[in-house]
């Protein structure tokens, strides 16, 4: 059996030199290294901003969406959206495990697990879409899939639906890192605080701004952010477009009386927000850009060109405990778990 690198080197075709994630392509033969592990894949749960535009890329159309995702995997070897440059994750069983593992993996073959690796970086095989939810951007398939020997994963729990579980584990980064980040008595916002991503970091900041935080929740849509009002994650409720900076930036003035928030946390799966983010935040304070749709460039030279001293957070979808965390959430709130349920699960 042949050797592996930790971090999936061996498998990069083009160009030759760089780690999985950035190569344009990478050998999905499924014919495992010493250090891999082979999944059997049950579904998919691609990213929010990569389905996104797959899903405009096609107008709509299912089969059109099968037909550019079977497309990216023939190109790249992995589910790597070429315009937003992300994947998702997956769910699947372990069906072999490579003997160099032996001793350092708690899996053994038969276990459920979710990748919690992106796409954008994992050696993948279609054989056949046989379902796709585009309303929750999951796709159930026949193939398999290689975790390299430094991907980390979660073993999928006994409690919580199979779906409702891989739905949070996508964004676990996003609950996460908001619990990390926010002080008591902080203000914050977030930019998309209606979607999937969103309503955990509601839920997260709320719990660790406490009585003297506020949580403001900024959606799109009367329907969402009704919701999330009936819910009871946030203290203020903002409907507006997240591509308005200046339109946005008056709204949060109005309700922070001027001071602007402490930390901004972007969910969004659209372009162009960046500035949004920027403006709201006050000098000194923190943006925490999650959205796969960020582009450092914008959010760099903007913040530069308003003078604006902000620290920016690019939104690594790991952090220690992520996992735990996100799930956790689902299991402290009942009302949040349901929703979850229905739109998710």
């Amino acid at each position: 059996m042949k050797k592996g690198n930790p971090y999936g080197t061996h498998r990069v075709i083009e160009p030759k030199g760089v780690l999985p994630q950035p190569a344009l392509k990478i050998d999905n033969t499924m014919e495992i290294y010493d250090n891999e592990i082979l999944i059997d894949v049950q579904t998919l749960n691609v990213d929010s901003a990569s389905f996104t535009q797959i899903r405009e890329q096609a107008n709509g159309d299912i089969e059109e969406i099968k037909k550019i995702m079977m497309g990216i995997v023939a190109e790249r070897g992995k589910h790597q959206n070429p315009v937003t440059g992300s994947g998702g994750m997956l769910i699947g069983t372990v069906e072999k495990i490579g003997p160099a593992l032996e001793g350092k993996t708690d899996l053994k073959v038969g276990d459920k697990i979710a990748t919690l690796v992106s796409l954008s970086l994992t050696p993948l095989v279609i054989d056949e879409i046989l379902e796709v939810r585009a309303d929750i951007d999951q796709v159930d398939i026949k193939g398999k899939a290689i975790l390299f020997e430094s991907g980390i994963y979660a073993k999928l729990p006994d409690d919580l639906p199979e779906n409702l579980a891989l739905s949070v584990l996508d964004v676990a980064g996003a609950p996460a890192q908001t619990a990390k980040l926010v002080k008591p008595g902080d203000t914050v916002v977030i930019i998309g605080g209606t979607g999937k991503s969103g309503m955990l970091c509601l839920y997260e900041a709320k719990k660790r701004a406490g009585v003297t935080g506020k949580v403001i929740c900024v959606g799109s849509r009367e329907e969402t952010i009704n919701r999330v009002k009936s819910l009871g994650l946030a203290d203020v409720y903002i409907k507006a477009n997240a591509t308005d900076a200046v339109g946005l930036m008056e709204k949060v003035s109005e309700v922070t009386n001027g001071e602007m928030a402490d930390i901004v946390i972007n969910t969004v799966n659209i372009p162009n927000t960046e500035m949004s983010s920027i403006l709201c935040t006050k000098d000194g304070g923190l943006v925490y850009f999650f959205s796969m749709a960020t582009s450092f460039t914008k959010a760099a030279l903007g913040a530069e060109g308003v003078g604006k001293d902000v620290t920016m957070l690019i939104g690594n979808g790991y952090t220690k405990g992520h996992a735990e965390i996100s799930l956790q959430i689902m299991r402290e709130s009942e009302s949040l778990r349901k929703v979850f349920e229905e739109l998710y699960a």
